[in-house]
């Protein structure tokens, strides 16, 4: 009995000495496990980006900048395309293009990325989307094992810049979810649980083709008031932050964090509303364009944190920098001239001119989700004041509404990328066109169709880059667009994040780099 009863000591204590170890390994590996949190100022309905269905409106810089989708090629950040999803590219100078894919890239689904799956990809890019088909004017796409065939309807020269875009993402067709707006891509991070204005949980994808993905489980979370992602991040409920607002770099230069930043050409900027009485007064535009601050804006309330704008691209962009163009310059005393000689005069002395009995009031619509845009409307209203001009400012994350409302705005001021694919074309064509997507002012000019139209089938880079020169020249001497500054990018977050890296482009927030210690 005692030989019985010492064995059963014994076992029991060696039970519990081996659940103590089979504890202690897993807890070591739930340390192991690497989890993340990024607050974003820009994931949100406010932006169209509700989802990451890059087949819906915008939604296609959500599963780019977060590691969801890839696209067939590449930006450097001079904005130089490179290899991708696709390892080579050709075109018979017409309208045939040959692009050969990489062999060894799965989606997360695990299916083959082969040319069937990118011919079903783009064939629903196409009968879904609202711009893919006027870019790319692709006709037909045919797959012969990892090679593509693609026939435009036309010479398209920008047809590889264009399929870079975010809504050039190449996903399983078969595996996404368009309802929900989650789909299956081959990026390092795959979808897990999305709430649009709130948040966005991803895991590693196990299938990922070109590298191993550092982070087990990262959350994008919303955070679109500026002092609420500023506290999260000195909090540590956040890693890393994307949008911080300027006034609180202070809290985070020390040793603590670190800045990632570069000059992009995302451009803040304002559409005239063409259809407005007051804009259509060339004097009353002509002095906006004058009355307007651009360098103490800058200097002042963006501390620095970018550059004033000339034209539709930053000075030294390649072949059609705004450096080679001329536009108003900031000229109060000339502006008061301008209006004065259109009858625009203050009679009864309260500081703000009229004319015909109707005060001279510019009502600026802007949104407050990029941060510089509520900063640049202070700005305005306040250069503009001394110019004799009222300007009733709309901040609202409602803008929608007012912009299908012409009667309800004169100038509208927005944050836009003018080149995402490094090429110039996508600007005119999207904002410069009556009927487009971003030509929210109903601007037109037949002269500037046509040379859209020539840019678009012109495949000579310096003729493309000299139409490019052309048209912004046009636009400007128009005063229909003020571009007033260039976006300098900073991404924030803590030591010990790596591979949190900004880039010209905007995209690629997140790669398989991303790590945190």
């Amino acid at each position: 009995m005692k030989k019985l009863l010492s064995l059963m000591l014994f076992l029991s204590l060696a039970v519990s000495l081996l659940a103590g170890c089979g504890r202690q390994e897993v807890e070591a590996v739930a340390s192991a496990r690497k989890v993340m949190t990024i607050g974003d100022t820009t994931f949100n309905s406010e932006n169209w980006e509700e989802t990451v269905d890059p087949h819906r409106t915008y939604n296609g810089w959500a599963c780019i900048r977060y590691g969801i989708g890839e696209t067939l090629v590449h930006y450097t950040d001079t904005m130089e395309l490179e290899p991708w999803l696709a390892k080579e590219w050709s075109n018979d100078g017409n309208c045939t293009w040959t692009i050969t894919l990489q062999d060894n890239v799965t989606f997360s689904s695990g299916r083959k990325m082969d040319g069937a799956a990118v011919k079903q990809c783009l064939d629903h890019l196409l009968a879904n989307h609202d711009r893919a088909p006027s870019d790319t004017k692709i006709i037909d796409v045919k797959a012969d094992g990892q090679v593509l065939t693609i026939t435009t309807s036309e010479p398209n020269p920008a047809l590889m810049n264009y399929l870079g875009d975010p809504y050039g993402c190449i996903i399983d067709v078969d595996a996404s979810d368009f309802e929900t707006g989650i789909v299956a891509g081959t990026g390092p991070y795959v979808v897990v649980d999305m709430v649009t204005d709130d948040h966005l949980t991803l895991t590693k994808n196990t299938n990922y083709w070109n590298g191993t993905p550092k982070i087990d489980e990262l959350t994008i979370r919303t955070l679109s008031n500026g002092d609420t992602l500023s506290a999260a991040l000195q909090s540590g409920d956040i890693d890393a932050a994307y949008g911080m607002a300027y006034e609180a770099y202070p809290n985070f230069e020390n040793g603590d964090y670190q800045f990632s930043s570069i000059q992009t050409s995302r451009a803040f900027f304002g559409s005239m509303n063409m259809t407005s009485p007051i804009i259509q007064d060339t004097a009353v535009r002509k002095a906006i364009a004058m009355g307007i601050n651009k360098e103490g804006f800058v200097a002042t309330l963006l501390d620095g944190h970018g550059v004033p704008g000339n034209g539709a691209f930053p000075n030294g962009f390649s072949s059609f920098g705004g450096e080679k163009v001329t536009t108003e310059t900031y000229d109060p005393e000339g502006a008061k001239a301008v209006l004065e000689a259109a009858g625009w005069v203050d009679t009864d002395g309260d500081g703000i001119r009229e004319k015909d009995g109707v005060k001279l009031t510019i009502r600026w619509l802007t949104y407050p989700s990029r941060q510089e845009l509520p900063l640049l409307a202070e700005s305005v209203q306040a250069s503009l004041k001394e110019i004799g001009m009222d300007v009733d400012i709309n901040c609202t994350a409602n803008r929608r509404e007012f912009l299908k409302d012409m009667t309800s705005w004169d100038v509208y001021a927005s944050a836009l990328v003018t080149a995402p694919s490094g090429d110039p074309q996508y600007f005119f064509t999207t904002s410069c066109l009556p009927g487009m997507s971003y030509n929210f002012g109903a601007y037109e000019n037949e002269e500037v169709r046509a040379m859209i139209e020539e840019l678009s089938t012109e495949f000579d880079t310096a003729k493309r880059g000299e139409l490019a020169v052309r048209l912004q020249q046009a636009i400007l001497d128009d005063n229909a667009y003020v571009f007033c500054s260039f976006l300098q990018m900073n991404m924030i977050s803590k030591t010990n994040v790596t591979g949190y890296t900004a880039h010209a482009c905007d995209y690629y927030q997140v790669t398989a780099e991303l790590d945190i210690n």
